[in-house]
């Protein structure tokens, strides 16, 4: 019989055999230490520990929103998306899938390490809708915007509008 984890040399017979792999250590998705507000929905698997989510959220599963991290009331975050510390999301937004938040800049020319120092906030307003696999960089996005798929926000944001592309750009504004 054939065993996971062992690599089997040529020799059919599987006389010879030699251990490919130590056991890993595996760690299983929480929920951890969440200041929840009312009728939130939540599909696992996610990871939520040390936030702050407030009322008629829902979350997508393979998410994973970190400490110090505060969403507004109704506030919809779709799968695989990532939520990194020091970002703060308004009321009536929208997350879509894979949208992915950075909070460390590199500026050193690599990661900072954990070095808390090096991070940058980001705040995104109230109606806010971030299109599926956007990049959100440390920046201030205000009230009334919307972010195509795939756009990556490398600046602030300080008129309401539609943005997209790499660097996100403005568009036009949202029709009334």
């Amino acid at each position: 019989m054939v065993k996971a984890g062992v690599l089997y040399l040529r020799d059919e017979s599987r006389r010879n055999k030699k251990e490919l792999m130590n056991t890993p250590t595996i760690y299983t998705a929480k929920v951890i230490d969440v200041n929840f507000g009312k009728r939130v929905k939540i599909v696992e698997p996610v990871n939520l520990y040390g936030c702050i989510i407030g009322n008629d959220c829902f979350i997508g599963p393979f998410t994973e929103i970190q400490k110090s991290v505060t969403i507004g009331d109704r506030v919809k975050v779709q799968s695989h998306s990532f939520i990194c510390e020091l970002v703060t999301i308004g009321n009536d937004c929208f997350i879509g899938h894979g949208v992915m938040f950075v909070n460390d800049l590199f500026s050193n020319g690599g990661p900072a390490g954990g070095d808390q120092t090096q991070w940058k906030k980001t705040t995104i307003g109230n109606h806010v809708s971030i299109g599926s696999n956007a990049t959100i960089l440390p920046v201030g996005i205000c009230d009334n915007v919307v972010i195509g798929a795939g756009s990556v926000v490398t600046k602030d944001i300080s008129k309401p509008g539609i943005y997209a592309g790499n660097p996100a750009r403005f568009l036009k504004d949202i029709p009334s």
